[in-house]
């Protein structure tokens, strides 16, 4: 019985004059996630609300859960539209979408009319009492709870009468594209891709890079990582992959520094690329799924030492939580079960024993000297020979 759905945001709501900015970008990325659904929709802003309809059949399951997927919607409201054809006609309308939705069930209710075409003969309240006793007539399952309701019955007469009783959660946040663009360092773990997944909620677009160690990490292990890049870009949008061969540079590290360091300087030279394929991007900053106290390169120390290379802002939205709570979140959005298959990344091959947690800047400066003669000459082949590879 639905061909419509009314769509509820909650940010966007307070930004002012710049509120249709934001309105259309969020149209925008609903179509983009609506296209791959069997059927026709149109999306279209009226008054204050956004609308999806449908032409003819379509898939009912599929553009709730594409939707579900877009960033910026609060709720998702399955709407009944009818014609103002007077009240009779609107009362009959909304018994039928009683019946129809909640059958045999026993539901307190209270019903919300919204009379925001105000040549309406009828008020709201007037509404809310003579639809209210309709609907104790013809459902004697149903009661009347104006306090708390089991549901809440809205009817908003606008040109059209606007019937419904389900919202759906989205998940929140700000429209992808309306808060600029980062680059995501990416692996194979659980933590990278909810940290991409948490930057988008806001409203940046994504950018990926990987760094690949062939022949210790296998080419399993890279479509593992570009497997979560497309579990990631059904929340985000389209991502641009870089996929970095990192092997001789590690190698390089692991032969000149002193194996307690290898994780920390490993470390420095992927934010160093990371910012280069950022820079020619065109992103304000980086992201990582770093925790603190997570690992021996997630200390405070550790994390001081890293961001010393770069000068674009790195962003690290998992910083406060633990580890159950960042696979709660993985879980949710789909890449827990990919997250943990057993093929191992570059960061996992070459880590130390024993790896330095409190690391002094100036000694590993002075353990880098010992890179000099080729390290410059390696990041650029590096940065010239990375595979791209879009991600839909």
């Amino acid at each position: 019985m639905f061909k419509a759905f009314l769509i509820k945001y909650a940010e966007i709501g307070i930004k002012g004059k710049n509120r249709h900015i934001f309105e259309e970008v969020l149209c925008r990325q609903m179509r983009h996630a609506l296209a791959e659904v069997e059927g026709e929709f149109s999306v279209t802003r009226e008054m204050g609300r956004i609308y999806v309809r449908t032409e003819g059949a379509f898939d009912y399951d599929g553009a709730v859960e594409a939707l579900k997927r877009v960033f910026g919607i609060a709720g998702i409201c399955p709407v009944v539209i009818v014609d103002d054809t007077g009240f009779e006609d609107l009362a009959k309308a909304v018994v039928d979408y009683v019946k129809e939705v909640y059958k045999d069930q026993e539901r307190t209710f209270k019903v919300c009319a919204r009379r925001a075409k105000k040549t309406y003969p009828m008020s709201s309240m007037e509404m809310n009492s003579e639809l209210g006793g309709r609907i104790l007539e013809a459902c004697p399952n149903m009661k009347v709870d104006v306090h708390e309701p089991d549901l809440f019955l809205n009817v908003e007469v606008r040109q059209n009468i606007y019937i419904y009783s389900e919202t759906i959660p989205g998940p929140g946040g700000m429209p992808v594209g309306t808060n600029g663009q980062a680059m995501l360092l990416l692996s194979g773990g659980i933590d990278s891709p909810v940290a991409g997944y948490m930057i988008a909620k806001r409203g940046v677009k994504i950018d990926a890079v990987y760094f690949h160690a062939p022949p210790y990490t296998s080419e399993r292990a890279k479509q593992k990582v570009v497997d979560l890049a497309k579990l990631v870009a059904r929340y985000s949008g389209p991502i641009r992959l870089h996929v970095v061969n990192f092997t001789e540079i590690q190698l390089y590290i692991y032969e000149k520094c002193p194996h307690d360091e290898l994780t920390i300087i490993m470390r420095r030279y992927m934010m160093k690329l990371a910012e280069m394929f950022a820079r020619q991007d065109g992103c304000l900053g980086l992201i990582t799924g770093e925790s603190i106290g997570q690992v021996a390169s997630q200390t405070m120390h550790s994390l001081a030492v890293t961001n010393e290379v770069c000068t674009m802002p790195v962003f690290r939205p998992l910083i406060g939580f633990d580890k159950q709570e960042i696979v709660d979140v993985s879980e949710k959005i789909g890449t827990y079960e990919t997250s943990v298959l057993p093929y191992e990344d570059c960061c996992t091959i070459f880590v130390a024993k024993h790896p330095v947690t409190k690391p002094n800047l100036n000694i590993i400066r002075r353990s880098e000297t010992h890179l000099a003669d080729k390290i410059d000459e390696m990041m650029d082949t590096a940065f010239r020979t990375a595979e791209l590879i879009e991600i839909s």
